[in-house]
């Protein structure tokens, strides 16, 4: 498995955006740290994000909002929160 900056960036939005839950997310991060071959010129930074985000399931480390706000920055992206009103459905 390659795993390369967009890729973590990719499993960190779908994080953010509730498309995956922390356990797939840290079953990912374990997964790629294991078989994974990390490529591209910021590989040794990518391998740091993804060896985090496979202690997220452990009690003292967590992953918060500004953790994956850090990851992202350190991989050249800004993440912004976007409010709007749930609908209603009766």
């Amino acid at each position: 498995m390659r795993i390369a900056n967009q890729d973590v960036v990719c499993k960190l939005t779908d994080y953010l955006k509730h498309r995956v839950l922390l356990p797939e997310l840290v079953d990912w991060a374990e997964q790629a740290m294991m078989d994974g071959d990390f490529v591209g010129k910021d590989w040794e930074k990518v391998r740091d994000i993804v060896a985090r985000i496979g202690l997220a399931d452990v009690r003292a480390f967590g992953l918060t909002w500004e953790d994956c706000e850090q990851s992202l920055m350190k991989l050249g992206y800004r993440t912004e929160v976007l409010i709007s009103q749930a609908s209603v459905q009766n």
